[in-house]
C-alpha cells in the first residue's frame, strides 16, 4: 500500500508541472459549466495497474469528478476493454487526463512485464524481485506496480536492509571485514535488519558460509551451471538470490537451480508503458 502522504505529494507535483498557471487549451474553448464523461480505453493487452492511484488523482483535483470502475488493479485486460468511466466538469476531466494516463500507463507496463516473468515460474517456489533501479521520485509507485503484477518487493531503499555489494566489500577490505563491521553496526545501533552479501564466484560463496551471520547470498552474474553448484554448496543454510543476466528466456532455468529469489532490474527500468487512452463519451 502506498502511503497517503507520499501519494498526495506526488500527485501535487504532477499537477504543478502540468498545469502551471492554467490549462489554457481548455479555458480558451470550453465553458466552465459544461459537464461530460470520458472512458479509459485499453489499446493493448496486459495487466491493469494504477486504478487506486487514479482514484487519488481525481479526489485531489476535484470533488466533482465521479468514477465508475469496471476493472480493478491486477486484472488481465484486452484491447477494447473499458477500465472505468469518469464523469464531471469537462474542465476537470481534461485537466486530469494526462496525469491519470502517465501514472496508469507506466504502472500497467510494469505490472504486465512482471506478470510475464512470474508466469514463467509457475510451479516453482522461486519469487521474482524488483530492484532499486527505479525512476527517481516514483519508486513506491513502480514497486506497487510490481506487486500488482505478482512480483515481490526487494528492499525499498538503502535503509531497510543491509546489502553488501562488490563496492562495499572492496572498500571494507574483503567479505569477512565487511560482514563483521555490518554485524557490529547492527548491534551498536540496535537495528534489526537482514544482511545480504553479493558473491562473484564460488570461492566467495564458500567464504560467506564460513563467516556466517548473513541472511541471504546473492549470486551475481553466475551462469546456470555455477548457480546450480552454488545452491548445492549453500544447502539451504541461507536464502539465495540470482541476479544479473536473467531474462524471460532463461529465468525458469535459473529458478530450477533451486534459488529462492531472482531479481530483475528490467521490471522497472526497461519497460514500455501500456497503451491506454482517455476518450470523451459523446
Amino acid at each position: 500500500m502506498i502511503p497517503e502522504k507520499y501519494l498526495t505529494s506526488l500527485i501535487a507535483r504532477a499537477f504543478e508541472e502540468d498545469l502551471g498557471d492554467g490549462d489554457h487549451s481548455t479555458l480558451s474553448c470550453i465553458d466552465k459549466s459544461e459537464q461530460g464523461k470520458a472512458k479509459l480505453l485499453v489499446k493493448q493487452d496486459g495487466i491493469i495497474a494504477g486504478v487506486e492511484v487514479e482514484k487519488a488523482v481525481c479526489n485531489y483535483l476535484s470533488k466533482d469528478l465521479k468514477l465508475n470502475i469496471f476493472i480493478q488493479d491486477g486484472t488481465p485486460i484486452k484491447k477494447g476493454d473499458i477500465v472505468f468511466e469518469l464523469s464531471g466538469p469537462q474542465h476537470d476531466i481534461l485537466r486530469a487526463e494526462r496525469t491519470i494516463l502517465n501514472f496508469m500507463q507506466r504502472m500497467s507496463g510494469i505490472a504486465t512485464v512482471t506478470a510475464e516473468y512470474v508466469k514463467e515460474l509457475q510451479g516453482l517456489h522461486t519469487k521474482v524481485l524488483d530492484t532499486r533501479k527505479t525512476t527517481p521520485g516514483l519508486r513506491l509507485i513502480e514497486k506497487e506496480a510490481v506487486k500488482i503484477g505478482g512480483g515481490t518487493n526487494h528492499r525499498i531503499g538503502l535503509y531497510d536492509m543491509i546489502m553488501l555489494k562488490d563496492n562495499h566489500i572492496d572498500y571494507a577490505g574483503g567479505i569477512e571485514k565487511a560482514v563483521a563491521k555490518a554485524r557490529k553496526y547492527l548491534q551498536d545501533t540496535g537495528r534489526n535488519l537482514k544482511i545480504e552479501v553479493e558473491t562473484r564466484n564460488l570461492d566467495d560463496v564458500r567464504e560467506v558460509l564460513r563467516i556466517g551471520g548473513v541472511d541471504r547470498i546473492m549470486l551475481d552474474n553466475f551462469d546456470i551451471p555455477t548457480t546450480r553448484e552454488a545452491v548445492k554448496i549453500i544447502g539451504g543454510k541461507v536464502e539465495t538470490e540470482s541476479s544479473g543476466g536473467i531474462t524471460l528466456s532463461n529465468i525458469r532455468q535459473y529458478a530450477e537451480c533451486g534459488v529462492d529469489f531472482v531479481s530483475i532490474g528490467a521490471l522497472t527500468h526497461q519497460i514500455k508503458s501500456l497503451d491506454l487512452s482517455l476518450k470523451a463519451v459523446k
